[in-house]
């Protein structure tokens, strides 16, 4: 028998300790995560040998280093973002040994492997290895700037280390390790049928009648007719009937020939179907979950794309708590070059609904309509890319998501049904910066000439200089204004890296805030500066390319020339707002052959705006 308990416990116990494993063999969570869970599937597919003896863990960890090491060859040694100054270090000391100079001393102070098991394991003689080891422990604290006799507890510290992520519950495991199983005893009986069938064709009476099986079944292995009820884990609560089918897609969206390519629950592989996804499932507590891919076929131009997903969680609160989860994937995109554009809310669909249009910029230049919705314990996503710089049909994108909505809102645990025709109205982005009232990467769009993705500096408090001020202007959030000093100033910049521009390039962003009355003073100023500019600075050439003022709001940018020589001359790009006493001031400054198009810095101070009133 096999024992779900002892799994279970297993599965729990044993996890982080290969992730942390895995990580510091490859630098990569992300492919470590799913290598460790991929080998817990097949452990479950062959528990009963795996169990045996209690060397499950013993079994399990090489599994999971090949399957890391599989999933990261392909690429170049991975730096995580938000690891502790420590472990980061350690992590990049790692990368830079050969990979069987990591397996080695991994081995020794990560597992628990004699000198003995390690050669086989890394198939090398005991003197070898033994030299490997030497080798590799000098070398890692030379990297590291520590003393040899230091590398085992900084080793060790790992297991202290936290990373991102959550695992699937045991019981998801266990039922794709049982999918697993199933799948290899239909092929194995499919090849023994074809193996009998082919003997059957040679062993023959030579009178004609072949041999024949037929008998009766022996009583002992005869099945039993009392029909078992499943169990609530065994029991289908998405059917795939709920998913969006193919009719539905090609009948609402453009392209010809959509198929169907496969309906799955999402437990294999990293998990990660649709853009700026940044886990398997928004619901780490789910209680099924299923994804639909559809396509249209390779040749037809443009490709497109279409990734139904639906989770149903245990109740409405925890499916509340899916759908902000899956909210903030979207308004703050992780994924490089990848810009939001709208953000629009969807009324007559599910209890709450809302679309996002996000386009990645790297080649093939692709669009992508987002809609998520939730029905009482479901929470339903649909993703529908084109390979086109333009947005098709967002009217049929809503319908789609309606037509997503509709099939698992009258399951049980279902709510509101889609009425109507469903509409949507464009919002404000959603929250993502902290402070919430700033941009964020997703928001910036592509500059010419350069195909590497934006990064933003830590924000930090506004002091002395302010770099999204201009010559003209000079203005500064440290002070004060009319005898009131600025709140909350906080300053960032972004910058290609990458692309190895001149040190000037750069977009800064600067914001604060002041009573109402001495922020529309503090806008006065700027704009009277602005406008005073070509007279007071020579060789200054200001342009006003948008100018809007009411009470509650003011927006203005400009686009200056400052001439340096006969034959040089820098431009700026600079706008500020103000949303009530909240204060905004926008800088850029191109290089040479890189630059903004006007009209997308216009777009990204009215996203900046849009921040501002996150604020309030």
């Amino acid at each position: 028998m096999r024992d779900p308990e002892e799994f279970d416990a297993f599965y729990k116990d044993a996890r982080d300790r290969l992730l942390v494993q895995t990580f510091a063999l490859t630098g990569d969570v992300r492919a470590s995560r799913s290598a460790v869970r991929d080998t817990f599937v097949v452990a479950w597919h062959h528990w009963r040998k795996v169990s045996r003896d209690g060397g499950a863990e013993a079994w399990a960890r090489p599994h999971a280093w090949a399957h890391a090491h599989r999933r990261h060859t392909a690429r170049r040694w991975h730096k995580e973002k938000g690891l502790e100054p420590e472990v980061a270090a350690t992590i990049e000391a790692l990368g830079r040994l050969t990979h069987t100079q990591r397996r080695v001393l991994l081995l020794t102070h990560l597992a628990t492997v004699s000198l003995e098991q390690m050669a086989r394991e890394i198939s090398q003689t005991v003197e070898d290895t033994t030299r490997e080891l030497q080798t590799a422990t000098s070398q890692f604290a030379m990297h590291r700037d520590v003393a040899t006799t230091a590398v085992p507890s900084l080793l060790r510290s790992l297991f202290d280390t936290t990373l991102d992520g959550r695992w699937p519950r045991a019981s998801i495991i266990r039922r794709a390790g049982a999918t697993r199983r199933r799948t290899h005893t239909t092929v194995g009986a499919v090849a023994v049928v074809a193996a009998v069938a082919v003997a059957g064709g040679l062993v023959s009476d030579p009178t004609g009648v072949r041999p024949t099986l037929d008998r009766e079944p022996v009583a002992a292995l005869a099945p039993p007719t009392a029909s078992v009820s499943p169990t609530p884990e065994d029991s289908d609560v998405l059917p795939s009937t709920a998913m969006l089918g193919v009719d539905r897609v090609s009948s609402l969206l453009p392209g010809k020939g959509w198929e169907e390519l496969t309906t799955h629950d999402n437990t294999h592989g990293d998990g990660l179907v649709m853009p700026c996804q940044q886990a398997r499932y928004a619901d780490p507590r789910l209680v099924d979950a299923l994804v639909r891919e559809i396509k249209t076929p390779r040749g037809s131009e443009p490709r497109r794309s279409v990734v139904a997903s639906t989770e149903a969680s245990r109740n409405e609160m925890a499916a509340t708590r899916a759908m902000n989860r899956l909210r903030g994937w979207f308004a703050r995109c992780q994924d490089e070059r990848s810009q939001l554009l709208s953000t629009s809310t969807v009324t007559g669909v599910g209890d709450e609904a809302l679309q996002l249009v996000l386009r990645d910029w790297d080649d093939p230049v692709t669009t992508t309509v987002v809609g998520l919705a939730r029905s009482g314990r479901f929470v339903v996503s649909t993703s529908s890319s084109v390979r086109a710089a333009r947005v098709e049909s967002p009217q049929a994108q809503t319908r789609l998501l309606a037509e997503a909505v509709a099939g698992v809102c009258d399951l049980p645990g279902g709510s509101a049904c889609p009425s109507g025709t469903p509409a949507t109205e464009r919002r404000d982005a959603l929250p993502a910066g902290d402070p919430a009232s700033m941009l964020v990467e997703s928001d910036l769009p592509p500059v010419s000439g350069v195909d590497a993705p934006w990064v933003g500096t830590r924000p930090e408090k506004a002091r002395g200089q302010n770099a999204a001020a201009t010559r003209c202007d000079k203005t500064s959030f440290s002070g004060s204004t009319g005898g009131e000093r600025m709140r909350g100033p906080w300053t960032r910049t972004f910058l290609i890296p990458e692309a190895e521009l001149p040190v000037e390039f750069g977009l800064t962003e600067t914001v604060g805030r002041l009573p109402e009355k001495q922020a529309r003073s503090f806008v006065s100023t700027i704009r009277r500066k602005m406008g005073s500019c070509s007279d007071r600075e020579l060789g200054t050439d200001v342009l006003i390319a948008a100018s809007r003022t009411s009470s509650k709001e003011e927006l203005a940018v400009w686009h200056v020339t400052v001439e340096l020589t006969e034959n040089r001359s820098v431009k700026y790009f600079m706008a500020v707002a103000r949303t009530g006493g909240h204060l905004l001031q926008l800088g850029f400054i191109p290089a040479p052959g890189v630059e903004m198009d006007r009209g997308a810095f216009l777009a990204l101070a009215e996203r900046g705006l849009e921040r501002l009133r996150s604020a309030d």
